[in-house]
């Protein structure tokens, strides 16, 4: 039997996973993608899924999302609405301007024309784009839309954020600052986020737990809380050591599987 749920205000995780389990395909033909996966989020709790390629990371954010269901087990969310979910591609509307992206989300909503102008002023603030809401997704930068893509995100006001290898196709640099804005916004509005990332330095320097996926079927094999403080940079010696553990593990468990 599955089921998602809706936890009530007050709860005291963001996302509750229970023995979730995702099977694609029927008889012969059947993959089992996720095997009882149990994980609770904390509210405001910054939560990194690392596994090899195919081991069901995105397919459990899709999950979390209402984008698939599950073929066992219970997801819980806490709050009234459904999870903000950023993908790795800013999937910008290219007809519309930095304002009109990231103003979808609230005429889905329905807020009424000067409420949406409002917010949408005060999410391109928050991800410092005030001065090129006019300006369309070709004329900005990588990292730029990614930031649009962000603020689009946060216009549904959701307490729980997905969000799948959002930055992985940026360079170096750029993700770097995207750390640094996205821990901000993260702080500034204690949210809960469920991060997938094959980057385990970029793990190891946001999340404050890492949770290690094994190989298809995908199921928690490590758990380590990351008690460095905050600030972080992702070169910094500890940051590189709790990676350097986390990635020994994975190449146990690639090379178990003969990747």
């Amino acid at each position: 039997m599955t089921s998602t749920t809706t936890a009530p205000q007050g709860a005291t995780t963001a996302v509750a996973l229970s023995g979730v389990t995702k099977v694609y395909g029927r008889g012969t033909s059947a993959v089992l993608a996720l095997d009882g996966v149990s994980l609770d989020v904390a509210p405001g709790e910054f939560v990194c899924l690392v596994g090899a390629s195919g081991c069901g990371k995105s397919t459990l954010l899709n999950l979390v999302a209402g984008l698939d269901r599950p073929s066992g087990g219970q997801i819980g969310l806490a709050g009234d609405t459904n999870p903000g979910l950023m993908f790795q591609e800013p999937a910008l509307f290219p007809w519309l301007t930095v304002e009109g992206n990231v103003e979808v989300p609230l005429k889905l909503r329905r807020l009424p024309r000067a409420e949406r102008r409002e917010r949408v002023a005060e999410l391109l603030r928050t991800v410092h784009l005030a001065d090129f809401g006019r300006k369309r997704p070709h004329e900005l930068s990588g990292g730029m839309r990614q930031r649009v893509a962000l603020a689009r995100t946060l216009a549904l006001d959701t307490p729980v954020l997905l969000m799948d290898e959002p930055f992985g196709a940026l360079d170096a640099m750029t993700r770097d600052i995207l750390h640094d804005e996205l821990e901000r916004i993260w702080s500034e509005r204690q949210l809960s986020v469920l991060f997938v990332t094959h980057n385990v330095r970029e793990a190891a320097r946001l999340a404050d737990r890492i949770i290690l996926l094994s190989s298809r079927p995908g199921r928690i094999i490590y758990s380590t809380e990351v008690n460095i403080p905050r600030p972080r940079r992702i070169d910094s010696p500890e940051v590189a050591a709790i990676a350097a553990d986390v990635t020994e593990r994975l190449r146990t468990e690639v090379g178990r599987h003969g990747q």
